[in-house]
């Protein structure tokens, strides 16, 4: 019910629309031209440009092009000239067949705006047909005893043309017995009869034969001529009579194939033979011949073909009733063909428009025109596509109509439309036709591209191999063709000392990174960089999205140890006393390892030792302390070979050697060694030298130890900030840096060493 009383408001609204739309177009008056019949191809008929106000090359622009209603294509219009010219040669007989007078309807639609600019084409008669009766004789059977002036009446012949050009005037060649008359009846046809001028004499004269001339109004004149055979009977008083003089029928155009149209009856009253009667269509065309079937013995008019309102509305028949004695009465059959809703809406599109681009305005999509070729209610008719849909439907003259958009369209939300136009009429039953639009939507460059992720994060482990695939950034675009093709890039670093085009890579096409160089954790532990995507639209648009790359660390450094020096001049002594107890600490091995996390965890141990047991050497700081109690009996002089491992996977290790000399106390600055003790009166010039050697290599040292501790530093701050520091080089590798504060330089130690040279 609510989808009922929707449709009558809008139908309403649409009719609103068609007035208001119509006096808005309403800018040019019907204009009536004419044309004689059989004018050749090419003729000029009018000069529309002129008689429409517009200049040729605006009707060429605005595509202007000529309707007919029955759209066939008779006339043409010159878009050159503006001119209107016959396309072909009219016959209006084949047009209007008697119908004058011979208009045909047209239209010249505009477009861009539209409008609608109506005219009509009277096709005047040329006197191109003669007159011809339906048959080549006719025969009347005429009793004696008819009194002068009885009148017979005559089969009429045909003209096909039509006004003056048509019949006139009936005359018959001169005799003494009879004349024609010419009658005029309502419809402006003219019927011959022929009057009884002298009494016949059957004895005398049985037989007459006539010559009846039809002569129409054309100039010169056509004329057609059917004999008349007159056979005299003897008399036979009482000619049968019609109830009815005329019959007026209604007959509905489904009618089926033998259904009771009328039934005619008369009398005749004779006896006998002179009182039986026959009945026959006194004048046929073949249309009604075709249609119609009279019984000859009960007067009944039945239908032997369908009837069509369309193509004939009416016909008339004339019915004779002749009784045995040759006598004959007339009547005739006006059956009214009556409309029924048999015709369906036809829709006819005149232009079409797809694709459409996308976020454009209101924009005309199709011009179309409806027709209904019943009448009256059956005739009418309404319009209407879906109701959600983005679309409007505005009529304008003569049933046409323009589809349009109703605002601008969204590619990316819907690209293609199904459009169901459908025409319903007004009859009963309700008769429609739909119609299916297929409107599809182009793409404009209007959605940027736009990455999956804002940033992404990549591991790659160091030392990896050059053009390795580190990872993927992927971006999509809604829009469509070469709009939706991205081109990927990487844009310029925010850090100036950072070399990106040196480090990695990115494939146009498809968004893939590859590493371009070997990475090194101990230089570069993480860096930042913006990576673009740009599609190919015009203008093209684009996106940024972060990368932020880790390098894992490798077990690539082995330890290194940074005290005692290992620096191929003289060996460093340790010296212990005697005295010292167990646990005493004898000297420290501090080493540390460039990597990172475990990978820098280092463990110490004592390899070789020439006393066993002895010495031992703790696995976590790398403190030598004493085992037991020295004694007497304990060698002067011990070598301990110690080793540093870290904790990576495969492990590296590095060994250091450490000189141990037994002595009874620390009271002179240093003790010579017991096998140099004699050399030692001629060493005196020498000892100078060794006191400056010594002296620089506790500079070295010391030296040594700033320059790691600055460069430790340093490393902490660009692995912060993924920028460098500029740190001169000092003894130590750079890359030997134990980021994570797991070496142990860091423990704090302090114990009493006296350096003694031993010089060979």
């Amino acid at each position: 019910m609510e989808a009922g009383g929707d449709r009558f408001p809008k139908q309403r609204q649409v009719l609103i629309l068609f007035l208001l739309l119509g006096v808005a177009l309403a800018g040019w008056e019907s204009r009536r031209y004419s044309v004689t019949e059989e004018t050749e191809r090419g003729y000029f008929v009018a000069n529309l440009a002129k008689d429409m106000g517009l200049g040729v090359r605006e009707l060429a622009a605005r595509g202007a092009r000529v309707v007919s209603e029955d759209n066939e294509p008779r006339l043409q219009l010159d878009l050159q000239t503006g001119e209107l010219i016959l396309n072909e040669k009219l016959d209006r007989e084949e047009m209007c067949g008697p119908t004058d007078p011979c208009v045909m309807h047209f239209q010249v639609l505009l477009k861009n705006p539209l409008g609608v600019f109506r005219a009509e084409l009277l096709v005047k008669d040329i006197n191109d047909h003669s007159p011809e009766f339906p048959e080549r004789e006719m025969t009347l059977k005429i009793p004696e005893s008819s009194p002068p002036g009885t009148v017979f009446p005559l089969k009429k012949a045909q003209d096909l043309d039509v006004g003056n050009n048509n019949i006139q005037n009936y005359d018959i060649n001169p005799n003494s017995h009879f004349h024609v008359s010419t009658r005029d009846r309502g419809d402006g046809r003219k019927y011959p009869e022929l009057v009884l001028d002298k009494e016949l004499d059957r004895e005398e004269q049985a037989e007459l034969r006539l010559t009846l001339t039809a002569l129409d109004g054309g100039s010169p004149p056509r004329s057609g001529t059917a004999q008349v055979r007159i056979l005299v009977l003897d008399v036979n008083d009482n000619a049968p009579e019609f109830a009815q003089t005329l019959y007026q029928v209604q007959v509905p155009e489904n009618s089926p194939v033998g259904a009771l149209v009328v039934k005619v009856s008369a009398r005749d009253s004779d006896s006998g033979t002179n009182g039986e009667i026959s009945y026959f269509l006194f004048y046929t065309s073949q249309e009604i011949s075709t249609t119609f079937e009279l019984n000859t013995l009960s007067g009944e008019v039945r239908l032997i073909k369908k009837l069509d309102f369309e193509t004939i509305s009416s016909y008339e028949l004339d019915i004779e009733a002749s009784d045995g004695g040759g006598l004959s009465g007339k009547c005739s059959v006006a059956i009214e063909v009556v409309d029924v809703n048999d015709n369906s809406p036809e829709l006819t599109i005149s232009s079409l428009t797809s694709p459409i681009p996308e976020n454009s305005p209101e924009t005309e999509v199709a011009l179309f025109r409806i027709r209904d070729r019943d009448s009256g209610d059956n005739g009418r008719m309404t319009c209407s596509i879906q109701d959600d849909l983005p679309f409007l439907l505005k009529p304008s003259e003569e049933n046409f109509y323009t589809l349009v958009t109703s605002g601008a369209l969204d590619r990316e939300s819907r690209a293609e439309y199904n459009i169901t136009i459908t025409v319903t009429d007004m009859g009963t039953p309700r008769l429609k036709t739909e119609h299916n639009i297929t409107v599809l939507v182009s793409d404009v460059n209007d959605n940027a591209p736009a990455f999956t992720q804002t940033s992404y994060t990549l591991w790659v482990r160091e030392n990896n191999s050059p053009a390795l695939h580190i990872g993927s950034v992927s971006a999509t675009d809604t829009d469509a063709g070469a709009n939706a093709q991205l081109t990927y890039s990487l844009l310029p670093p925010q850090d100036p000392h950072l070399p990106l085009a040196s480090l990695v890579s990115i494939n146009a096409d498809n968004g893939h990174l590859f590493a371009l160089r070997s990475l090194d954790y101990e230089a570069l532990q993480a860096f930042e960089f913006g990576v673009g995507a740009t599609d190919r639209g015009s203008p093209a648009l684009s996106s940024q999205a972060r990368v932020r790359v880790l390098v894992l660390d490798a077990n690539d450094n082995s330890p290194f140890v940074l005290y005692p020096l290992q620096n191929g001049s003289a060996p460093c002594t340790e010296l212990v006393p005697r005295a010292a107890e167990a646990g005493y600490l004898v000297t420290k091995v501090v080493a540390v390892d460039g990597d990172s996390g475990q990978n820098a965890w280092l463990s110490y141990q004592l390899l070789k030792a020439t006393e066993p047991g002895l010495f031992g050497v703790w696995p976590h700081n790398g403190e030598v302390r004493t085992a037991r109690l020295l004694s007497e009996r304990d060698a002067p002089k011990h070598r301990l070979l110690v080793q540093v491992r870290d904790n990576g996977e495969p492990p590296r290790s590095a060994s250091v050697t450490l000189h141990v000399l037994l002595v009874d106390g620390f009271s002179q600055p240093y003790l010579p060694l017991p096998e140099a003790a004699a050399e030692q009166a001629r060493a005196d010039p020498l000892t100078v030298y060794l006191v400056v050697a010594l002296a620089s290599v506790s500079s070295l040292f010391l030296l040594s130890v700033l320059l790691f501790v600055a460069v430790r530093l340093c490393r902490r701050s660009r692995a912060a900030s993924l920028g460098g520091c500029s740190v001169p080089e000092g003894p130590f590798p750079g890359h030997l840096v134990d980021v994570s504060g797991t070496g142990t330089l860091s423990q704090s130690y302090q114990y009493e060493v006296r350096l003694i040279y031993t010089v060979f």
